[in-house]
């Protein structure tokens, strides 16, 4: 424990420079914050200047950041998003994304391996566009809503296919396992609609500003407990914590405004203030750079993975946008839908302790995932340009009507 101390502390560090930075450039170029802390992760690991090492305290951080930030994901989640034209057109798309991913993965791999690169090319970051539609006040507009229903998708789907195909057991079982899942899910989804929840929002309330604090306490028991499910059934972890994300905004969707958002407030503290910077710094920490270096032919894969990704993800995400988007619109659905890194770092992260896959070929994936995050928000920013005033001006229209 003590020796893993001087590492936390610089990790500490870099997650307090990282904003800064991000703000700094902001007046130039607005960059996800994300980006700052994966490549201060990579300067200080092991491939650069060596001053962080793996430590498996620091690791089990990171594991808890990567499941806060899928249950910040669930949370996010806007049911409208997924209903009539928008919906389908997003669940079509990925489907022809994980068809074509796993496709490409069996043209250069086999087995196990096709599958994870895949799953890696069919993702899409639905806990890093969140926070980029949010800052722009996109949340609610059509485009937002595409966005939102693709990423959601986008990271949905991936858990479930780690889960089926990665899970050490045959498909088949698999299956029933997760049906198994999705049950006892659906059980509490069903007791947390249908039960009044008045007397749980009274006392949230009550210790909102207490030592209590009984609101965070109870999201870290739901997610410790889905996550603690998830691993006894066998089934990708990620899919536990999305699960409870959803769970929680159930049970807190008729409680006070004032109280959703102090509470909502409470949990982003303890994520984006603690566990996922440190999940992102550590996952740059881990980034096996050496690995590019040695073969210059991977570190040309890089930019052409990039690609891959957004012609296998991109593409197929414009089935989502809008109706009667622009072309400028269905770009910028392109770009966004095809930015990954989440869920490309936790398959490659299986497929690596399992030996499934290389670390230089999860190199490869991380790091054009990385580019997605720094490029494609960008991108799609400046192609939409002018319009966003006139899109956010424009009402939702609920397809499912």
């Amino acid at each position: 424990m003590e020796s893993s101390m001087p590492s936390l502390l610089v990790i500490s560090a870099l997650a307090v420079l990282a904003p800064l930075a991000a703000r700094g450039i902001g007046r130039v170029l607005r960059v996800p914050i994300i980006v700052f802390e994966l490549i201060l992760g990579i300067l200080v690991g092991p491939s650069l200047l060596g001053w962080v090492q793996p430590w498996a305290f620091i690791e089990a951080l990171s594991d808890f950041g990567l499941a806060l930030l899928f249950f910040v994901a669930g949370t996010e989640i806007q049911a409208s998003a997924l209903r009539g034209r928008t919906g389908r057109r997003a669940w079509i798309g990925w489907l022809i994304s994980i068809v074509a991913g796993i496709a490409i993965g069996l043209i250069l791999l086999s087995g196990e391996a096709a599958v994870i690169v895949g799953i890696a090319l069919a993702s899409t970051a639905l806990g890093t566009l969140i926070p980029i539609l949010r800052d722009a006040g996109e949340l609610r507009t059509p485009f937002g809503q595409s966005v939102s229903a693709v990423g959601t998708v986008g990271e949905f789907g991936p858990l479930v296919a780690i889960s089926v195909f990665l899970g050490g057991r045959n498909p088949g079982l698999a299956t029933l396992v997760l049906l198994l899942f999705a049950v006892i899910a659906g059980l509490a989804v069903w007791w947390a609609m249908k039960v009044p929840q008045g007397r749980l929002h009274a006392f949230v309330d009550a210790t909102l500003h207490t030592s209590g604090q009984f609101a965070v306490r109870l999201v870290l028991l739901i997610l410790a407990a889905l996550a603690v499910l998830s691993i006894a059934l066998e089934i990708d972890m990620l899919l536990g914590a999305f699960t409870a994300g959803i769970l929680w905004k159930l049970l807190m969707r008729e409680a006070d405004e004032r109280t959703r958002e102090a509470v909502d407030s409470k949990i982003e503290a303890v994520a984006f203030g603690f566990l996922v910077p440190i999940f992102f710094i550590y996952t740059g920490v881990t980034f096996d750079l050496e690995a590019l270096i040695a073969e210059p032919v991977l570190l040309l894969f890089v930019p052409v993975t990039l690609v891959v990704l957004l012609v296998v993800r991109g593409l197929p995400s414009m089935l989502a946008a809008p109706a009667g988007a622009s072309g400028r619109e269905r770009v910028a659905v392109m770009l966004m839908g095809a930015t990954a890194l989440p869920i490309i770092v936790a398959v490659t992260a299986i497929g690596v302790s399992e030996e499934i896959i290389p670390s230089s070929h999860a190199a490869v994936l991380v790091g054009a995932g990385m580019l997605s995050v720094l490029l494609f928000p960008l991108l799609a920013t400046a192609v939409r340009g002018t319009g966003l005033k006139r899109d956010r001006s424009r009402p939702i229209e609920d397809d499912a009507a």
